[in-house]
């Protein structure tokens, strides 16, 4: 049995998949084409095969009509929104390129920011905003009427927003030429795998290469497969493991001492890093697979030595697109110091709300902004402080990175909080457990063995890739090395995998 269920997820593992049923031996019902579903590997499969078949524009024409299926499976009521964004950019795009009128260009460019932050605003931040006037009116003794309709979140809204406005904003910028080809503009906007979680990717980068023939290689395919592999084993094997114990932790009225809530945001740390950087691997393989190169959204985050670092290794694609698109516009590290103080206050603000419609999103924001601006002061005198001889320059480097890690942690504790009164009573029961004379263990006895079995060895693996200075430093390696790992990382996906095709953290993003 333990064969044949191999066998499955082997066949499905170039295309991003667990296939199977659960622990219990039900079979359970997946969320429609998340990556780690059957209904996606069946369709990708027919996809690849039909897409090897056929020449560059047949191949562009398959592409934009999967995406379409691919996005219209979670709800094709949306597809609506994406063919919007696409035809008013297309068409800004091009009057654009047609006019050096300023005044006309920046009309044009309003139209591409009215349309795509107004479809954004309405459907993410409308409830947010109605609810927080309301309840500042009652605050002055006012009494307006609270908004009661759900509104729908469009899966992965957040990412091709960005995405396609910085197609319009390159062209505004005269750094872009606008593509001629409407079909081609259509699957920059919409390619499957990076559509729903990203990487956010700019045109300049992803665009010739839909426009360009593609040869996709032997050495392309096994790598893709690879990063397919290791995307599944995050996904399934680290986040999904995790999952559980941080949801014990951070559950609406969880009892749970100091120690458990400590090992609670360890959990979620990795969590939504196994869940997003999975994620990220995956849409990146299979990418590869089709001959298309995804740019690297997650360099060893977890590695980094100091919020600043953290943030050139986190999500890159997010933060270089508000470094770019946002901080520099805003002055950058141009002007005073309290210019500089502001511009990064109101990037990582801005950053925490296109997280998620929640004041604890925004206060995660401020409190990453507040990280970099007492980073920035205190860099000079954390240079000078730096030991300059080989063993000292080590443990420097894993003092930093330890501090780092709790620095990111404390984040994820707001981050992942649902209100302010949950923040202050899991920061309360922390604290408490610090003061206290002798922790009360509980169930972290039971939590220690778990935490060390699923996140040392992606630790270790991590500090060789940056002792190698290699995120893909296996592809590189002698081929008994590259067979063991792959058969331990699939022996794992089978073992300990979850089957239950849970959905990705940052779909709701």
């Amino acid at each position: 049995m333990t064969l044949l269920r191999g066998s499955a997820i082997l066949v499905a593992a170039c295309a991003g998949v667990r296939a199977g049923t659960g622990r219990d031996g039900v079979a359970h019902e997946t969320t429609s084409m998340v990556f780690n579903s059957l209904e996606f590997a069946v369709f990708f499969l027919a996809v690849f095969a039909l897409y090897h078949a056929l020449r560059h524009r047949a191949q562009n024409l398959l592409l934009l009509v999967a995406s379409y299926v691919f996005y219209g499976a979670w709800d094709w009521r949306f597809l609506g929104l994406i063919a919007l964004s696409t035809v008013v950019d297309y068409a800004v795009g091009l009057q654009l390129a047609a006019t050096d009128d300023v005044a006309r260009r920046k009309r044009w460019l309003l139209v591409s920011l009215v349309t795509n932050l107004g479809i954004l605003g309405a459907f993410k931040y409308f409830g947010f905003f109605a609810d927080s006037l309301a309840g500042l009116a009652a605050l002055g003794g006012l009494d307006l009427p609270r908004v009661t309709t759900e509104i729908v979140l469009p899966v992965g809204i957040s990412f091709y927003t960005f995405q396609t406005l910085s197609y319009t904003i390159d062209i505004y910028r005269k750094r872009l030429q606008p593509t001629r080809g409407f079909l081609d503009f259509a699957l920059f906007v919409a390619f499957f795998p990076q559509l729903v979680a990203g990487p956010i990717e700019r045109a300049s980068r992803l665009l010739p290469q839909v426009l360009s023939p593609r040869k996709p290689t032997s050495a392309g395919f096994g790598s893709g497969c690879w990063l397919i592999l290791r995307g599944l084993f995050k996904k399934v094997v680290l986040a999904d493991n995790l999952a559980p114990l941080a949801d014990r932790v951070f559950e609406s009225g969880a009892d749970v001492t100091g120690l458990e809530t400590l090992l609670g945001v360890y959990a979620f740390a990795w969590q939504i890093y196994g869940d997003f950087s999975g994620y990220s691997d995956m849409a990146r393989g299979l990418a590869r697979l089709l001959g298309f190169e995804l740019m690297l959204n997650f360099d060893l985050p977890y590695l980094a030595t100091s919020p600043s670092d953290f943030w050139r290794r986190w999500h890159i694609s997010l933060s270089t697109w508000l470094r770019d698109y946002l901080y520099i516009p805003l002055g950058g590290n141009r002007g005073g110091r309290a210019f500089v103080v502001r511009n990064l206050m109101l990037t990582m603000l801005l950053g925490g709300l296109w997280h998620g419609a929640a004041w604890t999103f925004v206060a995660w924001g401020l409190y990453q902004g507040l990280l970099l601006v007492a980073h920035r002061s205190a860099e000079p005198a954390l240079t000078r402080l730096a030991p300059t001889g080989p063993i000292g320059a080590r443990l420097w480097w894993g003092l930093r990175v330890v501090v780092t890690f709790h620095l990111a942690c404390v984040g994820w504790l707001i981050f992942r909080a649902e209100s302010f009164a949950d923040l202050g009573r899991r920061v309360g029961t922390l604290v408490g457990s610090v003061t206290a004379s002798i922790p009360e263990p509980g169930l972290a006895l039971e939590w220690l063995p778990v935490l060390a079995v699923l996140i040392l060895p992606v630790l270790l693996f991590q500090v060789v890739q940056a002792a190698r200075r290699d995120p893909e430093v296996l592809v590189s390696a002698p081929l008994l090395v590259r067979t063991l790992v792959y058969v331990v990382v699939f022996e794992a996906i089978v073992l300990l995998g979850e089957d239950f095709g849970a959905p990705f953290i940052y779909f709701q993003f």
